[in-house]
């Protein structure tokens, strides 16, 4: 057994890996097609079921330029992502980069903060849960509580995350398959509407970006965490045949793919319906946009099948959200920058059960207290962050002395270093136009990350790393 690649899986928290190491070794069998069908997969899901609303309640019916100007401030990100996984193929973890780039301080601090964004985007994704389940049951005519629905999901969630369900996520990737085929089949029916009216969402992101620039950049901001899932095939670089040609080219394709595909959709969606379809009638954003869509254009009934798949996708797309972020939890422990109780694992399932506990509970706090739109801002924030934070890794493992003798990557970012520095330059604009909230976030997470370093994981983690050391 390799003692090094098996403590890597530690600190990501992959628990099923280390088992799966200790039982013959972990096997590549993702080729190229498989990295782009797990990360499209981990991409679509609230960003689609959800966003459009939310995004077009800020710049109207041209919001197809507010996902490809996204897709684009992502791609610096994507292509550092890619060069740092290449270098460290089984590793994967974006926590783990920062702590080797910068030094745990700067770990602490990064960990903290994609703890953050990825639980927020599963709160997001049980909020489009219950906004979907509301469409079916208010059609049955039965009266439901969306809180008390959305917090009942979090248990479920949260109890199957403890036990250790690992096949979920095959029933994610059929659902999602079909939903997205069933969304492309009405779009593509669309185009032979008559009154179809492409000049709507293409004059409207003209003219909003000539009016006022600053909405565009706003809703692109907004919907950021829509491209979340491409940090996948980092995190499953270990199952890859070949990470050295299809790690990166599966991460940039998917990217390509699903900035197309959102892109695309959000057109027909805007044409295909005249009127401010995606709001309420008190004014505020719907959070079943796709129903209301479907709805509008082809039949209720029809809508509500979509509303059974996007519930389904929601709270599957939650599941594997809330364990994702409770592995940051258990990385950070288990480098003795957090309590080593984070750390525990189950003796019976194997999950750490303490990391998935305070997950959940920080989601239910969220969920119950923050307008809906900032928790959507605040995962957002957090993800542009964490690829200002990539972009900056590779400029100082490039520059780094020391890190020479490892850091050898088998892909490396064209046009380094200035596409580096566009996209932390973007990246910090987008963080400062999504408002106060946003910056006020991510100064709490600094602030955070540092008193919990000083004052808990500064000392541990030197006595840790003398322990290392000496064996």
């Amino acid at each position: 057994m390799d003692i090094k690649s098996t403590t890597d899986k530690l600190l990501k928290g992959d628990i099923s890996g280390v088992v799966g190491v200790v039982k013959g070794g972990l096997e590549r069998s993702l080729n190229l097609v498989g990295v782009i069908i797990v990360t499209v997969a981990a991409s679509i899901g609230s960003g689609l079921f959800v966003l459009p609303s939310f995004a077009a309640a800020v710049m109207g019916p041209g919001i197809w330029l507010a996902f490809l100007l996204a897709g684009l401030v992502f791609l610096p990100g994507a292509l550092s992502k890619s060069e740092l996984a290449s270098a460290m193929p089984d590793n994967g973890g974006a926590y783990l980069y920062l702590e080797r780039s910068f030094g745990p301080l700067i770990g602490t601090i990064g960990g903290l903060g994609l703890w953050a964004s990825f639980l927020l985007k599963s709160a997001f994704a049980l909020i489009g849960f219950s906004a979907y389940l509301y469409a079916v049951t208010e059609y049955l005519d039965v009266d439901t509580n969306s809180t008390l629905m959305i917090m009942l999901a979090l248990g479920l969630i949260t109890f199957l995350n403890i036990l250790g369900i690992k096949k979920v996520k095959a029933f994610q990737t059929p659902i999602l398959a079909l939903t997205t085929g069933l969304i492309i089949l009405i779009c593509i029916v669309q185009l032979f509407d008559a009154d179809i009216d492409f000049s709507r969402p293409i004059n409207s992101a003209f003219d909003v970006s000539k009016d006022d620039p600053t909405l565009v950049a706003e809703a692109a901001a907004l919907v950021f965490v829509a491209y979340a899932g491409i940090y996948k095939a980092g995190a499953i670089g270990g199952e890859i045949k070949d990470p050295e040609k299809n790690l990166h080219k599966g991460m940039l394709l998917s990217l390509l793919l699903i900035t197309v595909f959102y892109v695309i959709v959000s057109i027909i969606m805007m044409a295909s319906v005249d009127g401010e379809w995606w709001l309420n009638k008190d004014g505020s954003p719907r959070e079943d946009p796709i129903f209301a869509f479907f709805d509008a254009v082809v039949s209720t009934e029809i809508g509500l099948i979509l509303a059974l798949l996007a519930v389904l996708t929601m709270i599957s797309g939650a599941l594997s959200g809330l364990l994702a972020a409770s592995r940051f939890l258990f990385a950070m422990a288990k480098d003795s920058l957090l309590p080593n109780s984070l750390s525990e694992t189950n003796n019976k399932f194997e999950t750490p059960h303490w990391s998935i506990i305070i997950t959940s509970v920080t989601m239910a706090i969220c969920i119950l207290t923050l307008p809906v739109k900032d928790v959507a801002k605040l995962a957002s924030g957090f993800q542009i962050m964490v690829i200002v934070a990539l972009n900056v890794s590779v400029i100082v493992l490039r520059k780094s002395p020391s890190a020479q003798e490892w850091y050898k990557p088998t892909f490396t970012s064209p046009l380094y270093p200035v596409v580096q520095v566009l996209g932390t330059i973007a990246g910090g604009y987008l963080v400062i136009i999504m408002g106060s909230k946003a910056i006020i976030g991510a100064a709490a997470a600094v602030v955070i990350g540092v008193s919990t370093y000083y004052i808990y994981g500064k000392e541990k983690y030197q006595v840790n790393v003398q322990i290392q050391e000496q064996e």
